[in-house]
């Protein structure tokens, strides 16, 4: 919304100090969103003033129309003799009143103008268009004032080229903002000072009806409103003061009748639409559409128009989208001089429904679905014809159709504190009750107060709405900043806790974090190289999706990873460790469930609270990690090392270590890894994940690195976090101990130091795999795998035997489960 200074002023009596900044100041302290303020006209500089024409004289030799014209400026030249000024426009003649810029003066834009010589002529000033004003977009003439226009005038404050302008952003259920009214009347509040109601108007007492017509459906219309002028004019002009608000306001002045619906809509909120009477047949009907029904509205669109649209009709079938935009047969035109003027008060569901059906939006629909003030038809019509009266010439012809169907007031209960108990202000009840009034609402009550809100406030239907009035109107900033105090005992849960954990031991390792969207499309799951029969692939399609390229929720990770990666790769950053942590939607066996619709008017009972729970999918919490080239960068220590297989599985095992479990790692095949090079991890005998090197199918399809590595586990599966313990430091001796075991190829390394663990007993501190050799000394289909013991007892040291056995014991357990043989021995 786009509202004028002046236009405001005229119905708040603003302090005369008062500029478009201070007032959006006030606004956005009320609640509106003021975006900007146009400062219109701030470059213009006089002398700017109303000439009359006096004599025009044809210069000819030229390729287009010059005009040398003497133009009678009264005293503003300083002399009282006519101006001669050379002008391009044939659109006026003499004893014309025109804008005329003086040697001196500037325009918009900086343009400033002198006297010059042109054309063989010394010109004196500029005729002006409304362009060159800019009050308007014509480029085909100079600006005609009316004949009465007083001649030497200053044209800057006739025709108000100073304005500020406020450009408002109206929330949908701010739809009274969409006026001048609702404007000034925020105002008016806002600064304490009187406000005049443009809609108060006295209606004449009318007997009789205008045109006939009826509401068909009083679902899609409860007011429907006709006058009728006759006699009108059709070359009245429209106004200059008229065309500059429009144009201000954001709107192309068109002709008289047009303007003035316009003007009013936009002062009123009231759209109104004016019917050539000559072109109407029979009586007009407010009714849904009909099956095949067609209608060219006045964008010369033939649409065929669906069940639920709201149409107004005569005789000859669809007239009108109701509160969208008129049709063409009976559009006003050129020669119009009978006019019916229709403001009514349409359904804003069905309004703004088939404003997006049919992908059709004006000014007068985007009001309408937001909700119209249902009292203005009756007034904002007899203003219109009073208007077409005055400007153009027309009669009014006695009397008013006025088809209704009635409708109860809505009033609200409130408890006068409530507003207290939500800001956690004491406002007081009269506080309460005389903001609630500045509203427009009527408040009866002591300390439970029945509120009806006024028409224009189709939003109030809750004791929060009401208590968000009084709220904002007292001063968002009169809410003190306190902290919230915390109930004792509460704060992170686990979970919660162990998922910050996590993420500051991945950053600690070197990885940085991504926030990936979680759609996904069947392209990416194909880039995965996924099996047909693959749990991963059975996905939930979102209703309403923001991109159709991406209508599915994630059953996992890592596409969104991959892709923030190859984004990374082509900026050039090739040494790349990224981390994501969050939910992935994996629906049970019978696929998506139909969610239920639950009421609004009381909460859900513990079955509909069950039947939902078995409609949503499984929302597992995961980790999942990618590397990229370098995992160790060279310098003048030496080479870099690149990221391979064992980082993603180090990662994983970074994950663990913050629950308090150690993970078992064995080869594996699974998508999308590299089948030689996939690890499955296990915590105990539960798979948790996999990690390892991509497949090169999907490093290709992903547009990645050759050897990219990937980890993805489900933090649920490695149980509940164990209490951080500080370990205890033994201020003992340590005993280190080698031993090499031979064992088969397929045997993983994994298994046989889970066996030395164990066998060792708790005298081992760590073991450590430093060395793997293949070759003829151990045999074909067989490695050698070299541990690292360390032993320490915590209150002792430990003698030669006593760990001579516990090595032994190590061995003896490791050749029990894993066949494993000394080497050398």
């Amino acid at each position: 919304m786009r509202a004028p200074l002046s236009w405001v002023r005229e119905y708040a009596e603003l302090p005369a100090g008062v500029d478009g900044r201070e007032l959006a100041e006030k606004l956005i302290a009320a609640g509106l969103e003021v975006e900007t303020v146009e400062r219109a006209g701030a470059d213009v500089k006089g002398p700017l003033v109303v000439g009359e024409v006096l004599a025009v004289e044809e210069l000819t030799g030229f390729k287009k129309p010059i005009r040398y014209c003497q133009v009678d400026v009264g005293d503003a030249n300083g002399t009282g003799e006519p101006q001669n000024i050379v002008c391009g426009a044939t659109n006026f003649a003499a004893g014309d009143r025109v804008v005329v810029v003086l040697p001196g003066g500037v325009l918009p834009g900086g343009f400033e103008i002198g006297a010059r010589k042109t054309y063989g002529k010394v010109s004196e000033g500029m005729i002006c268009s409304s362009s060159e004003l800019g009050i308007g977009d014509d480029q085909g003439g100079i600006l005609v004032l009316p004949p009465d226009s007083p001649v030497g005038a200053d044209a800057i404050e006739l025709l108000g080229l100073r304005d500020d302008v406020l450009h408002i952003a109206v929330t949908p259920d701010r739809s009274y903002a969409l006026s001048i009214r609702g404007v000034a009347r925020e105002a008016a509040t806002a600064y304490g000072v009187p406000f005049k109601d443009p809609a108060d108007v006295k209606l004449p007492g009318e007997a009789g009806g205008a045109y006939a017509a009826s509401i068909a459906d009083p679902t899609a219309c409860d007011r429907f409103v006709l006058r009728e002028v006759r006699g009108f004019d059709p070359d009245a002009k429209t106004p200059p003061w008229m065309q500059v608000r429009l144009y201000r306001a954001g709107m192309r002045p068109v002709s008289l009748a047009v303007d003035v619906t316009n003007y009013l809509m936009l002062e009123l909120g009231q759209p109104l639409h004016a019917f050539d009477r000559a072109k109407l047949t029979g009586p007009i009907v407010v009714r849904r559409a009909e099956p095949g029904e067609k209608l060219e509205t006045l964008d010369h669109v033939k649409r065929t128009l669906d069940p639920e649209d709201i149409l107004i009709t005569d005789e000859s079938g669809p007239i009108s989208m109701a509160g969208t935009m008129g049709g063409l047969a009976t559009e006003i035109d050129d020669r119009s001089t009978d006019m019916v003027i229709e403001a009514a008060h349409f359904d804003p569901v069905g309004t703004a429904r088939m404003s997006r059906r049919h992908r059709l939006h004006s000014e007068a629909s985007y009001r309408f679905e937001r909700g119209v003030d249902r009292e203005l038809p009756l007034y904002a019509s007899y203003r219109a014809v009073q208007m077409l009266a005055e400007l153009g010439g027309a009669e009014i012809l006695p009397g008013v159709t006025h088809a209704e169907t009635p409708v109860e007031p809505v009033t609200v209960t409130i408890p006068a504190d409530h507003p207290d108990k939500v800001a956690g202000v004491t406002y007081g009840r009269d506080t309460v009750v005389r903001r609630l009034e500045q509203v427009g609402c009527k408040v009866e009550g002591d300390e439970t107060l029945t509120v009806t809100p006024p028409s224009w406030r189709p939003d109030l239907v809750d004791p929060n709405d009401l208590a968000e009035e009084v709220i904002r109107l007292e001063g968002y900033e009169a809410i003190p900043s306190r902290a919230p105090r915390p109930t004792a005992g509460k704060g992170l849960t686990v979970q919660q806790r162990l998922r910050r954990r996590v993420g500051r031991a991945l950053a600690g390792a070197g990885y940085v974090e991504v926030l990936t969207f979680p759609f996904v499309s069947d392209k990416d799951l194909d880039g995965l190289q996924l099996p047909g029969d693959d749990a991963r692939r059975r996905t939930l399609r979102l209703a309403n999706p923001m991109s159709e390229q991406e209508p599915l929720l994630r059953t996992t990770l890592l596409p969104g990873l991959l892709k923030a990666l190859a984004l990374n790769v082509g900026r050039g950053f090739g040494d790349v460790a990224l981390y994501e942590t969050g939910v992935v939607f994996r629906p049970g066996p019978g696929g998506q469930q139909r969610v239920p619709r639950l009421a609004v008017d009381r909460g859900p009972a513990p079955e509909e609270l069950e039947r939902l729970r078995e409609a949503l999918p499984d929302q597992p919490y995961r980790v999942a990690v990618v590397l990229s080239g370098d995992r160790e960068p060279s310098g003048w220590w030496g080479p870099g090392r690149p990221a391979v297989w064992a980082d993603a599985v180090e990662a994983a095992r970074t994950v663990a270590r913050e629950v308090g479990v150690e993970l078992t790692v064995k080869a594996d095949r699974h998508a999308p890894w590299h089948p030689g090079r996939c690890a499955a991890l296990y915590a105990g005998d539960t798979l948790v994940g996999h990690a390892g090197e991509l497949h090169p199918r999907v490093t290709k399809a992903y547009g990645i690195p050759a050897r990219s590595c990937a980890m993805e586990l489900e933090l649920r599966r490695l149980g509940e976090p164990e209490t951080v313990r500080a370990p205890h430091v033994s201020d003992y001796p340590v005993a280190n101990q080698d031993v090499a075991l031979i064992v088969d190829a397929s045997v993983p390394a994994a298994e046989v130091e889970t066996a030395l663990r164990e066998g060792a007993g708790d005298l081992l501190e760590s073991v450590r795999l430093f060395d793997v050799y293949t070759g003829e000394q151990v045999g074909e289909g067989r490695k050698s795998l070299a541990y690292a013991l360390r032993f320490r007892a915590p209150d002792r040291t430990l003698t030669a035997e006593e760990v001579s056995q516990a090595r032994e014991a190590a061995v003896a357990a490791a050749a029990e489960r894993t066949g494993a043989v000394l080497r050398g021995a």
